[in-house]
């Protein structure tokens, strides 16, 4: 990447964190309580399955588009780095025992190699799309 083209991508990088750590915020951010189970006194939480769906499917959609537009090894460190923080910096908050850690890392794994790969099949398709308008 030359500094041309580094400088001509970064309004979509920035605009990528933005985006990434908007999906946290408009999914996630918000919910903090834990569901306790009135017979077993498990607790669970604090997200619903449909947050985390609504969540995944976002951050699917802004990693195709964003590979469209920038290169995936680009797309999923941006991508990785603003949710893992975001995602961190609440649980780190919120938790007493530590094993945020273990969650942050699972988060910052699942983020990286799920946004490479779905930013690469973006970039694929949009070339196709673009070569059968060509």
């Amino acid at each position: 990447m030359t500094a041309t083209t580094g400088t001509r991508a970064l309004p979509g990088v920035l605009f990528l964190a933005a985006a990434t750590v908007g999906a946290w915020v408009l999914w996630l951010g918000w919910d903090t309580e834990y569901t306790v189970d009135a017979e077993t006194g498990a607790s669970s939480g604090p997200y619903q399955a449909w947050q985390v769906i609504g969540c995944v499917l976002t951050l699917v959609a802004l990693a195709a588009l964003a590979g469209t537009r920038l290169s995936p090894w680009l797309v999923a460190p941006v991508m990785t780095v603003a949710f893992t923080a975001a995602w961190s910096w609440r649980a780190a908050s919120t938790d007493d025992s530590g094993l945020w850690v273990i969650g942050g890392i699972l988060v910052l794994v699942g983020m990286a190699a799920g946004s490479f790969l779905v930013s690469l099949a973006g970039r694929r398709l949009g070339r196709r799309v673009a070569d059968r308008a060509a």
